[in-house]
């Protein structure tokens, strides 16, 4: 009659595989280190994306996804073209559509802080004529001050875009062709009107009466009933310019912000890869640890195979170890990955999100690195005979 040894319970196979890891506590500290700073990498990177998509889609929400602008394109013979005087009003007259409003860009007409600032030193700002309802249409706020109004709007006085705010400084006034400009308000970063960032903003009539504006619009933001878009896209060319509706550039902004989270998708992608290569490391690093476990601990194999352990307890044995420095990684890179998305997330005042199958994936990377890590010196250490194993140690 054959005895058969007993099997090695759960707890028991925890406690032999947690013993090799007290027994060297720092080297096992130090090959985890490798393992969580992969984990961490991975976590960090997708959570670090989720919460910018997060933050996209609330953005979108709150900005709305129906915004059009028209802009005249090129002619046939590649001159700029310019949109129709009646093309807000054409435009307005389109079923669906909520609200459209226009700017102007005033040309060859530099904005300066001070009258002392000789004439080439421009600031790169663009001057614009505006409608009064330009920031109800394209979700615009504004950080001071005052917007012109019906009354107002006749009078020289400016609004500065937020990023025109900050190349100007602090000035309560600008000088345009030697005039002087109040600044009477200063406008909030405008996502689905980037360009209105760096602009001066100016009354329509009051461009007109000082500053020459011929009238025509080089931008007009269109608001459509959301169901009907993309219907109305599709008419918005040949109802701004009728007579040359290929002259006339259609496109939607929140398209731009999409595209913006794809291009930070295809850049987390190759970091991602750059925390797999790190993983694959402190996976190199937690097999060379195990394997030179098993040279250093070749006495305790042997005492064991003499007292009728055997080769597939020893086996599973050494891959526990392995599982739980790795796992023992993991959980510490996956708490540090949160760490890092949750405080970057808050520094950019966006929602932090880590996506539960970025955890459970990394928790499984890491059994998977553990398990291939501690598969080799688990058979080597199942090789070694009770009496090689003794008489080496």
């Amino acid at each position: 009659m054959t005895l058969r040894p007993a099997p090695i319970g759960a707890s028991d196979l925890i406690k032999l595989g947690g013993y090799g890891l007290r027994a060297r506590p720092l080297r096992a500290v130090l090959s985890a280190l490798g393992i969580a700073i992969g984990i961490a990498a991975m976590i960090a990177v997708v959570g670090i994306s989720s919460s910018s998509g997060a933050q996209l889609d609330r953005q979108l929400d709150a900005l709305g996804t129906n915004m059009l602008r028209v802009s005249p394109g090129q002619t046939m013979f590649g001159d700029e073209a310019t949109l129709p005087d009646e093309a807000l009003s054409m435009i307005k007259r389109i079923g669906p559509v909520s609200s459209a409003t226009a700017t102007g860009l005033v040309s060859d007409t530099p904005v300066y802080r001070s009258d002392r600032i000789p004439a080439g030193e421009t600031s790169g700002l663009a001057l614009l004529a505006a409608q009064l309802d330009l920031l109800e249409t394209v979700g615009a706020e504004l950080a001071g001050g005052s917007w012109p109004n019906a009354a107002t709007a006749r009078y020289p006085a400016v609004v500065l875009g937020a990023t025109a705010a900050k190349r100007l400084g602090d000035v309560p006034a600008v000088y345009i062709d030697g005039r002087r400009y109040p600044v009477v308000g200063v406008l909030k970063n405008v996502p689905l009107a980037s360009e209105l960032d760096s602009a001066v903003l100016i009354g329509w009539a009051a461009a007109e009466s000082y500053l020459d504006f011929d009238g025509h619009a080089t931008t007009v933001y269109t608001r459509a009933a959301k169901e009907k878009v993309e219907a109305v896209r599709a008419v918005l060319a040949a109802t701004a310019n009728p007579a040359s509706p290929d002259e006339v550039d259609v496109s939607n902004p929140s398209d731009a912000l999409v595209a913006q989270r794809a291009a930070r998708s295809a850049f987390n992608a190759l970091l991602l890869g750059l925390g797999a290569v790190a993983l694959l490391v402190g996976g190199i690093g937690v097999a060379n640890t195990m394997v030179i476990s098993v040279l250093e601990r070749r006495a305790e194999i042997g005492l064991r195979r003499s007292l009728g352990a055997t080769r597939g307890q020893i086996r599973v044995q050494f891959v526990a170890e392995s599982l739980l420095l790795s796992l023992l990684g993991g959980v510490v890179g996956v708490m540090g990955g949160f760490a890092v998305t949750l405080l970057y997330a808050g520094t950019q005042g966006w929602p932090g999100v880590v996506p539960l199958w970025a955890i459970v994936g990394g928790l499984g990377a890491t059994l998977v690195i553990g398990a291939a890590a501690g598969l080799y010196p688990a058979i080597r250490a199942a090789r070694l005979a009770p009496t090689e194993a003794l008489a080496a140690a």
